[in-house]
């Protein structure tokens, strides 16, 4: 048995969480043999500092965790960094690969129970974890959900289940499409199922929904997967992302900078153009709506999301793999 856990850094976004993501990496890593995993990290860094390689380099000194770093000159975006990334646990001869973000802390028999889930279960190709909201500011865990993996609803709406909920064990049961891109250990013999001109990810997708590309693709080859409840983290994300309120969801979308609403709105149309044809008509409908409504409110409030349509329309060889 072979694991691969990857994961990426990106400037000082992710610097400050490695003292605390990295002991918790080591800690569950600690219930296997050390020629059972390897640990790949991405730089996806464009900024001339070197936080994350010094931080990565301290903790492999000090506390004796080989870390196989990798980077290049300029951001290549999520998805390609991490096709990079189950590249090399290709050529290891990986089984499982755990995609992981940094902003996360682990607990102890998480990696464990995942990956006993899975081999338990041939026919799956992926597991997701229980991920409750880490208050990082107040060095708080907390019961409420971040993500019990991603559902899809018509008009290609993906979700990540019970998020902003507190956690009763209510979604323990219920049934997924995909890990969320927060974390999910995936079996490479049946992801390879998805694999298109040597991607797993679509590279199209430069940040943001890359996730639920992958989701809708697993589901469309009949690929399954499944919650671990077992399987705990933390994730760290702030108080307001998880307000239901349409008041405090148009305020949280407000202090998101240009560019990630820019890449949200982009990747948003690039499912209904990759997708639209294979969804019944009542989603169909759904989606115009939802084009139409987009298109209205960009018109009158983000006018610059309206320049992503240039994009959109350019003829580009899309990741569908789903003949």
């Amino acid at each position: 048995m072979k694991l691969v856990v990857g994961f990426i850094t990106y400037n000082n976004v992710s610097a400050k969480y490695l003292a605390y993501f990295l002991p918790s990496l080591k800690e569950a890593l600690s219930l296997f043999k050390e020629n059972e995993y390897s640990v790949l990290a991405f730089d996806n860094s464009d900024q001339l500092n070197h936080e994350n390689r010094l931080a990565l380099e301290f903790f492999e000194y000090k506390d004796k965790l080989r870390i196989r770093y990798c980077r290049t000159e300029n951001n290549i975006g999520f998805g390609s960094a991490y096709n990079y990334l189950l590249a090399k646990a290709e050529k290891m001869k990986a089984d499982y690969f755990l995609i992981i973000n940094p902003d996360i802390v682990i607990e102890k028999k998480a990696i464990y129970n995942l990956l006993k889930t899975l081999k338990s279960n041939p026919e799956l190709v992926a597991v997701s974890p229980k991920i409750k909201r880490w208050d990082f500011i107040n060095f708080k865990k907390t019961n409420q959900i971040d993500s019990c993996g991603l559902t899809l609803k018509p008009g290609l709406k993906f979700y990540d289940l019970g998020q902003g909920e507190e956690d009763r064990g209510q979604y323990d049961k219920f049934d997924i499409i995909a890990p969320g891109g927060a974390a999910g250990l995936f079996r490479l013999n049946l992801l390879k199922k998805i694999k298109e001109k040597d991607a797993y990810f679509d590279p199209e997708f430069f940040m943001y929904k890359e996730d639920c590309d992958l989701a809708y693709r697993l589901q469309m080859k009949g690929l399954a997967s499944k919650l671990v409840p077992s399987a705990i983290l933390y994730h760290d994300r702030t108080a307001a992302f998880y307000k239901k309120s349409l008041g405090a969801r148009l305020c949280n979308r407000w202090r998101k900078n240009r560019q990630i609403k820019e890449w949200s709105f982009y990747n948003q149309h690039l499912l209904y153009k990759k997708y639209f044809k294979k969804e019944p008509i009542y989603s169909q409908i759904i989606i115009f709506w939802q084009i139409f409504f987009l298109f209205i409110f960009s018109l009158i409030f983000e006018p610059y999301n309206l320049l992503q349509y240039k994009k959109l329309f350019s003829k580009k060889q899309l990741l569908t793999n789903i003949k």
